[in-house]
């Protein structure tokens, strides 16, 4: 692709500096001439503009990053065709100035436990947020993890990520191809399907990484690396090295398993561990679950740049390299005089009080919201999961938490032991008020097939294979996303057929109907309807007045609105003057609003 430093894209964005190429896109450091303020620009290659699928890819990384607002994930700013100049399809991301934690790794090796946990639990809280969407990141890796100068952090490049209403599921071959192998899960490699549970044994292998200074399996070729996924399974990190705790151990054996029902189920359990995990290794640390922008603080041992008199600025996975201005500054500060540098301290002093204020205030109004909350809106109990636990478990489980359990029935099921919960109502993740009950639906084994008695089939006669396949007891998967429901039916060897709907009380991304419902017995090869959630029938006109054409005629296109333009005058008008229904009116999806440009 040729270089288009210098252009204007979109009658707004000059391109500045080109800051990284990849094999998809290249990304430019601009700047926002409306805004006056430095952004990073990525623009798709021409040769694959014409290819539909990448283009609905590319987009889709826009509008899945869009959803999420989290200061722990690089924001989306913007998304169009340029017109009026080069054809570019692109996308406006946060500029994030600094380094990834692959280069943190490379400088530092691995890290203590404390700044484990300092730059991890930012990282997991914005998966933690993600997943509350229904959206998946799916190339969970150091690269895609980027610290700003000021020690910030931040997860990049939801390129991989799909919500419900997003796209469909990936193949195996595209997963492994746009998937980076040393931190794809089994099924990702087996079955090119993945849920939440997915990024969780990502995010595991990253974990194992940053405590260890290595990957947890190497080859020679990326089959044999996911060849191993597969098959092995992960070492405690401390036996590579030793002094990690035995409960960081459990967190990331729990969160690589190689089963995806024994891992986390998202990220705010995976999240919830570990800052149970930092209480308990610093009960006097003030625990704070703000999800605030503020940065971490860095590592005990500085990062010592490889080449000293640069730094590196990235975003995604590529790099470029400029003089190291603040490290200049850092080294000429040692000979500041001793008075100067006493009134420096007196200045921070003061202003780590005034933080420690402001900080104090918002966790007072934070934390009056919340009691004002739980005191007028009881939202009841957050049901655990119990599926294969025994009975005695799962009710010491429940029992904890002041919720009463009640056997619902007994069932054959060749994939569950006996006795073993096979699913409970309300399932894993479900409300109830407290005192509530929970009925369990335990497993009775392989149910024992009588040894026939009838004559013996002649030889030219074929056996059917629909009287012997295995009878297979589905979950309930309503009101569970629909990833969810499609990689543990299709892994229980069962066809999954999609469809979408509308609905006013399941979020969207999850299942509305199904059928056969749960606890019904098929057999292996059968067919499983769902209906997955888009949300509500009807949502409000979006505001785009004053946008450019593009930027809204895409923000009517990401909540399913199609957009007529009608052009006033002359023609020379850039920017939206007027729509039709007007802002906040409640259209149905899929209905037309009128931009007037003037």
């Amino acid at each position: 692709m040729s270089d288009l430093t210098g252009e204007l894209i979109d009658g707004r964005y000059k391109l500045l500096t080109l800051i990284a190429a990849g094999g998809m896109a290249s990304i430019y450091k601009a700047m926002d001439t409306r805004l006056d303020r430095l952004v990073a620009v990525k623009i798709m290659h021409p040769h694959l503009a014409n290819d539909e699928e990448f283009v609905n890819r590319f987009i889709r990384e826009a509008k899945a990053t869009a959803a999420l607002s989290h200061p722990n994930i690089v924001s989306i700013q913007d998304q169009g065709w340029n017109e009026g100049g080069t054809p570019a399809v692109f996308i406006v991301m946060e500029y994030i100035d600094g380094f990834t934690l692959r280069d943190l790794l490379a400088d530092n090796g691995p890290l203590s436990v404390p700044d484990f946990l300092r730059y991890m639990i930012p990282v997991t809280s914005a998966l933690a947020a993600a997943h509350r969407l229904g959206i998946s990141h799916r190339d969970l890796k150091p690269e895609n993890i980027l610290i700003s100068k000021d020690d910030r952090i931040k997860i990049a490049d939801f390129g991989l990520a799909r919500g419900g209403v997003l796209g469909s599921t990936m193949t195996v071959e595209s997963s492994i191809v746009l998937g980076s192998v040393s931190y794809l899960s089994p099924e990702q490699v087996q079955r090119g399907i993945s849920d939440a549970r997915s990024d969780i044994y990502s995010l595991g292998i990253v974990y194992f990484e940053i405590l260890t200074g290595e990957k947890p399996y190497e080859g020679e070729s990326p089959i044999q690396i996911a060849y191993k996924h597969v098959n092995d399974r992960i070492d405690p990190p401390s036996l590579r090295r030793p002094g990690i705790p035995e409960a960081l151990d459990a967190i990331v054996l729990k969160a690589t398993s190689p089963n995806p029902d024994q891992r986390q189920k998202n990220g705010q359990e995976l999240l919830d561990e570990l800052r149970q995990l930092q209480a308990s290794l610093d009960p006097k640390r003030n625990q704070m679950s703000l999800e605030l922008d503020l940065p971490v603080s860095p590592p005990i041992q500085q990062p010592i740049r490889k080449r000293r008199g640069h730094e590196e600025v990235r975003i995604g996975d590529t790099k470029v390299e400029r003089p190291d201005f603040a490290q200049s500054k850092l080294m000429n500060s040692k000979e500041e005089p001793m008075s100067n540098t006493t009134e420096l301290r007196r200045k921070k002093a003061k202003k780590v009080r005034r933080n420690r204020i402001s900080i104090a205030l918002i966790v007072l109004l934070v934390v009056g919201g919340g009691t004002y909350k739980f005191l007028t809106n009881n939202a009841g109990i957050s049901v655990p999961s119990v599926v294969g636990m025994n009975i005695t478990e799962a009710s010491k489980t429940l029992k904890l938490l002041g919720l009463r359990v009640s056997i619902g029935s007994r069932m054959y099921d060749p994939s569950v032991p006996r006795g073993k919960v096979i699913f409970s109502n309300p399932g894993g993740g479900g409300h109830i008020s407290k005192n509530g009950t929970v009925l369990l639906y335990l497993s009775k084994g392989a149910e024992l097939q009588p040894t026939p008695t009838a004559a013996p089939v002649a030889p030219t006669a074929t056996p059917s294979t629909v009287a012997t396949a295995a009878l297979i007891t589905i979950d309930s998967y309503l009101g569970k996303s629909g990833d969810q429901a499609q990689s543990e039916l299709t892994a229980a060897g069962l066809v999954v057929s999609q469809n979408f709907g509308f609905s006013d009380v399941v979020s969207a991304g999850n299942v509305m109907a199904q059928d056969p419902a749960g606890a019904t017995q098929i057999r292996a090869g059968s067919t499983v309807k769902i209906v997955i959630s888009q949300g509500p029938e009807l949502v409000p006109v979006p505001n785009v007045v004053s946008m450019t054409r593009t930027a809204a005629v895409t923000a009517l296109e990401n909540v399913q609105l199609q957009a007529k333009v009608v052009v006033r005058g002359a023609g020379t008008g850039k920017h939206v003057t007027r729509i039709s229904p007007k802002a906040g009116t409640e259209v149905k999806r899929g209905s037309t609003v009128t931009i007037t440009l003037g």
